[in-house]
């Protein structure tokens, strides 16, 4: 069952989709209890059936999240430092790696922590005023929630340099451009239109999606050659499923088909 443990870390269910809010003002921060607070709710999302997919967005106008409170950092001390990048590694992780489908509703600044939150998830839609960086270099530190992996994957290696290397913000019209978001829409609509994705991933197997993700993110750690088996391999483990019976008939039955993700 999915629950808010966090007043950080806002949690509606809409459907089948969890639209979750990350709520820490005036930035929406991360701490320890808002990242543990997502990686529980990661986990309830992936044991509850009914839900197909989770939307993220930022409390506000302004911010989606700016990251860490750089305060946790002032004094130096490592065994904070080590804690706070265990806790953005195992919150993005599980997030990235959500048996559904994530949507980041970018609605204003995403710095740091905040866009390696949003790189966490499988599409990214951002508002025209929104803009993003990884500036950890420009205090001493470095993305440790696997922004260096996951910016570098999403938009090539010259602009992950670019924006970690040289600290380089960009604007939403620059990171449609070179695919760090999917889509840039106005103000004040990127929750609808990422709620309307959630939507059209309700009309879709989720048994599909799940397996179709897993293969999708297999191409970041092996060779194409070595993953045309394995794709083939999972088309016919989905007929293990009642919903590979049930789309393939409701298809045929002209009507629309009822999943039960299983």
């Amino acid at each position: 069952m999915v629950e808010q443990t966090s007043e950080k870390i806002l949690v509606e269910v809409r459907g089948h989709a969890v639209l979750v809010t990350i709520n820490n003002p005036p930035a929406n921060t991360w701490d320890t209890e808002s990242l543990g607070a997502l990686k529980q709710l990661v986990a309830d999302c992936n044991e509850d059936k009914d839900v197909y997919a989770i939307v993220v967005t930022g409390q506000g106008e302004k911010f989606f999240s700016a990251g860490a409170d750089l305060k946790l950092f002032a004094d130096g001390d490592k065994g904070v430092a080590r804690d706070m990048a265990e806790n953005f590694g195992g919150a993005f992780e599980a997030l990235a790696q959500f048996r559904g489908v994530s949507i980041a509703a970018i609605n204003g600044y995403a710095m740091g922590g905040g866009l390696e939150c949003a790189l966490a998830c499988d599409i990214r839609i951002a508002e025209q005023h929104a803009q993003m960086a990884l500036p950890e270099a420009t205090v001493g530190l470095l993305p440790c929630g696997g922004g260096t992996q996951n910016l570098a994957w999403t938009v090539g290696e010259g602009w992950a340099k670019r924006m970690i290397l040289c600290g380089e913000r960009v604007d939403a019209d620059t990171a449609l451009r070179i695919g760090l978001v999917e889509e840039v829409v106005d103000a004040g609509q990127a929750l609808g239109r990422a709620l309307s994705l959630a939507e059209a991933v309700g009309k879709q197997s989720p048994t599909s999606v799940s397996a179709c993700k897993t293969l999708i993110q297999r191409a970041r750690s092996t060779d194409i050659a070595g993953s045309y088996g394995p794709e083939r391999d999972a088309f016919v483990d989905l007929f293990d499923s009642k919903d590979q019976k049930e789309g393939v008939n409701a298809f045929l039955e002209k009507r629309a088909p009822e999943w039960v993700n299983g």
